[in-house]
């Protein structure tokens, strides 16, 4: 990994800086990777969770990664351009600008749960900002693994984009790498040690972690609706998504029409769960168990378990309620990232807003309603990586909108011109003017001097 690294920084050195055709043919290469190669990268996916649908993976990764590319190479030259605006008043007629420019090498640790999507994500707005990359993906889904590092080189050159494989070794041996900046996806808990491995070189680090993301339902909510968007959200790749509703708030005299609905809404996306190849597996064994364990052990605790289907197949996981949970469980302590979604009801939209605050800083926030000073109050007195009104996810797919999270859920943002930012140093520089007045300034400091500064200083 060094050694890539090495000719990675020496060619970045030694080739002119990648002006606006350069990066643009690197983001026609990676659109052309995805589009030519779906159904290869449909198969991989599926192999390695068991079972994914190629309309979920066409749906969820290569969409947004498409969407993604086009965005960049739309507005790459624009964003290129250098940023200038006058100098301040006392210093005209200087000019000053920011000159955007590439940082060099960036490092990408790629998580499982969505490895096209979150590898083309951060590998467009690296190339869009003129860098070069180096891409560890996830042990966990080595068919589409070696599949995407194969398709990388050949669609790039060794020295444009790399990928390398391996174990948790490999992936602490990475983040230790001396890059310009390293964007990593994945736990709140791996990210410390990515964080901490990074600071020994000083390297910027970004991180897409997760948390808790709730969904709340306020008064007077279209129910159906809600829903609709809650379930969609929860159950897509089987809740193995970071900004997937962790749990919904409710108001209390609605949790039974809440079930109930939820339970017909189910019946309609994916009938038959055991036997339905467009609901996702999950994607190891010991995944599925630690998800089945949290739902027995939270039962034992006291809490009432809505199975909602069959769990016949492999690794298919039931979509589950959870009402009567207690902040002791589990379920409520740590993020769920599969089907299981507790209910915690509330009786005044205030106490839902203080539920929220009293933890972490969410990923995600998600509020269903129509009434305009409820979304104002939520909006203004929360905080969250960012947030969906009457509906989930899709905020992620806005490429206008930065994605990242805040706190425990986050540190940095990417997509579109925030990701070309995130990797690119904008370079300060002054232009100072050929007839100037700086020199009024000058020492030795006499009554002129004190006369001008007592003007500056407003006295």
């Amino acid at each position: 990994m060094q050694k890539i690294l090495d000719a990675m920084r020496a060619a970045h050195r030694q080739e002119p800086p990648a002006d606006g055709a350069t990066r643009r043919d690197r983001l026609d290469r990676l659109a052309a990777l995805v589009r030519d190669n779906g159904e290869a990268i449909a198969t991989a996916i599926s192999a390695d969770f068991g079972q994914r649908s190629s309309e979920e993976t066409s749906l969820l990764e290569v969409f947004p990664s498409l969407g993604g590319i086009k965005h960049a190479r739309k507005h790459v030259r624009r964003w290129m351009r250098v940023r200038r605006h006058w100098a301040g008043f006392w210093f005209l007629p200087a000019r000053v600008a920011l000159q955007p420019q590439a940082l060099g090498v960036v490092g990408i640790i790629v998580p499982w749960n969505y490895p096209l999507y979150l590898a083309v994500g951060p590998i467009t707005d690296a190339l869009a900002a003129g860098n070069r990359v180096i891409v560890k993906m996830s042990e966990l889904t080595p068919a589409f693994s070696a599949l995407f590092a194969d398709l990388v080189a050949r669609y790039f050159r060794a020295d444009e984009v790399s990928v390398v494989n391996g174990d948790a070794d490999v992936a602490a041996a990475f983040s230790a790498l001396p890059f310009d900046h390293l964007l990593f996806t994945g736990s709140t808990a791996v990210g410390r040690h990515v964080m901490r491995a990074a600071s020994a070189n000083l390297t910027p680090v970004t991180l897409e972690l997760g948390g808790k993301s709730p969904a709340i339902v306020a008064p007077g909510a279209r129910m159906d609706h809600a829903v609709e968007r809650i379930v969609f959200g929860k159950l897509v790749n089987a809740g193995q998504t970071c900004i997937a509703p962790d749990y919904v708030l409710l108001p209390r005299d609605q949790v039974d029409d809440f079930v109930a609905r939820v339970g017909k809404r189910v019946e309609a996306f994916y009938p038959s769960i055991g036997e339905n190849n467009q609901y996702s597996s999950i994607v190891n064994d010991r995944h599925f168990d630690r998800l089945r364990g949290w739902r027995e052990d939270a039962v034992a605790a006291g809490a009432k378990a809505h199975v909602l289907g069959n769990e016949e197949g492999t690794r298919r996981l039931a979509p589950s309620l959870l009402t009567n949970v207690t902040d002791e469980m589990t379920v409520m302590r740590e993020e769920i990232f599969g089907p299981l979604l507790p209910i915690v009801p509330y009786d005044r939209i205030e106490d839902a807003i203080n539920f929220v605050n009293d933890r972490p800083h969410p990923l995600s926030l998600y509020l269903f309603t129509d009434d305009r000073r409820i979304i104002d109050d939520v909006l203004a007195r929360t905080r969250a990586g960012g947030v969906t009104i009457n509906d989930t996810l899709f905020h992620i797919a806005q490429h206008n909108l930065p994605f990242g999270g805040v706190g425990p859920s986050g540190m940095g943002a990417y997509h579109g011109k925030t990701g070309f930012d995130t990797f690119s140093r904008l370079k300060p520089i002054l232009r100072q003017a050929r007839l100037n007045g700086v020199g009024l300034l000058n020492p030795p400091y006499g009554t002129r001097f004190r006369r001008m500064l007592s003007i500056m200083l407003g006295r």
